[in-house]
């Protein structure tokens, strides 16, 4: 198998090279934001340690976890942050989390740090196979949430022609992606699928696109096989999982062996998975919560953050060739995802996995709801024009008992009765 590489030295670096390199470079964080940035210094202060003290994997695990929560208390009501490095006039960007779930947090970047998202880009954009011979399109509108911005300079790195896509109608990015032979895509895999399905209405010949690759982002839906057939499916290119987020950089990303698993980009990142109730590092194969700390974002740095995503480490020789760390199914949940219904443990991954097995389905929405302390799970589902209602409403319900052992109530609704996202989706509700 040939791979493309970003930086094939670093990539391929036996792993205690590459652990001395990691450990380097956290030392080179933290004597750079002891004493500056406060959240850090806060952390080193709480284990009675200073920079010094710090310079092993060992070293780093004796230090306070740091949570979405402590960046949010830091955040005050003005323009800066208290997890900002350096005074105000020393950054270049200002973005916010989708606010999907909560509170928006504010993260900034230095020139220096915003280049290091580019670097950390070009790791994932060469890892899909997108170099200087493709034309790369990115139909996202660019406001303050983070999204693709990144994209852009990962797209400078390997040398890849950057089509933006804002400000269009999905009919009106179709036909550009069209005129102008675009061959690779960033999106998130809700978008995509949405592509598809208005090509299909709107009678557009999808194959008129001589796309060959997706990277998505923002969802783990590019790691859920069926949503990954689908895509694949529908638009006949191979599609590429990306993890990342807005407090911590983009972080890891698919390779063309296409095992299903995602590699972290280890030189730019220290990861750790630990059990999410007893914050005690769990063993390789085992399922735990992500924590990562960022190596070359010194404007805002993260040591030790609690991403919230489950992932398991697979120890295994990637056919790619690199030695960075895998993860088996890249993301496979959210820890405060999951909900109990009847006794029986539900994620939105799993849900999804099993709602795009049925290709009637275009949309769907999940709420759970509490009746006389009994969990229910009510299903909406959106069909293509010429389905049976009752028919679809009986496969699904079925499908989901058989699968996950709870019935649920499942209800077609009109077309265009559910929302559609560019974005983050929200198809998940607890009541």
């Amino acid at each position: 198998m040939e791979t493309n590489f970003f930086d094939q030295g670093i990539e391929t670096l036996p792993r205690e090279r590459l652990r001395d390199l990691q450990e380097a470079k956290l030392a080179t964080l933290l004597t750079k934001t002891f004493g500056a940035n406060p959240i850090v210094t806060q952390k080193l202060q709480l284990a009675g340690a200073t920079p010094d003290d710090v310079r092993t994997f060992d070293d780093l695990a004796e230090l306070p976890f740091t949570t979405k929560a402590d960046l949010l208390a830091a955040q005050s009501d003005g323009v800066s942050s208290a997890n900002c490095t350096f005074e105000e006039d020393a950054y270049a960007r200002i973005h916010q989390t989708s606010g999907t779930t909560g509170e928006p947090l504010r993260v900034f970047d230095t020139v220096e740090s915003w280049d290091w998202w580019g670097h950390c880009w070009g790791f994932v954009l060469a890892g899909a196979g997108v170099t200087a011979k493709d034309r790369l399109f990115v139909p996202f509108s660019f406001g303050p949430f983070i999204g693709f911005w990144a994209a852009l300079g990962g797209a400078r790195r390997v040398g890849a022609m950057m089509i933006p896509g804002g400000g269009r109608t999905s009919t009106q990015r179709l036909e550009l992606m069209a005129d102008l032979g675009v061959t690779a895509m960033c999106c998130t895999p809700t978008y995509a699928l949405r592509l598809i399905e208005i090509a299909r209405e709107e009678g557009f010949d999808l194959s008129s696109i001589p796309i060959a690759t997706m990277v998505h982002a923002g969802e783990t839906g590019a790691s859920i096989p069926a949503t990954r057939d689908r895509l694949e499916t529908g638009w006949q290119a191979h599609c590429y999982d990306h993890a990342g987020a807005s407090e911590v950089g983009a972080h890891s990303f698919g390779c063309q062996a296409r095992t299903g698993a995602t590699h972290a980009i280890d030189s730019e990142f220290i990861v750790e998975v630990i059990d999410p109730d007893s914050g005690r590092p769990v063993d390789a194969g085992r399922q735990g919560e992500l924590v990562l700390t960022n190596l070359g974002r010194i404007g805002f740095p993260v040591v030790r953050y609690r991403t919230g995503d489950i992932v398991r480490i697979d120890d295994s020789p990637c056919p790619c060739g690199r030695t960075f760390t895998r993860f088996a199914g890249g993301i496979i949940a959210r820890a405060d995802d999951m909900v109990v219904v009847r006794g029986v443990n539900l994620f939105p991954a799993a849900v999804e996995n099993l709602l795009r097995r049925h290709q009637f389905i275009d949309e769907f929405r999940v709420t759970i709801t509490s009746r006389s302390e009994m969990g229910e799970v009510l299903i909406e589902i959106e069909c293509r024009d010429g389905t049976d209602g009752a028919d679809a409403e009986r496969e699904v319900a079925e499908a989901f008992a058989s699968a996950l052992g709870l019935r649920p109530t499942v209800t077609r609704v009109p077309r265009s009765a559910l929302p559609r996202f560019e974005l983050k989706a929200r198809r998940f509700f607890v009541e």
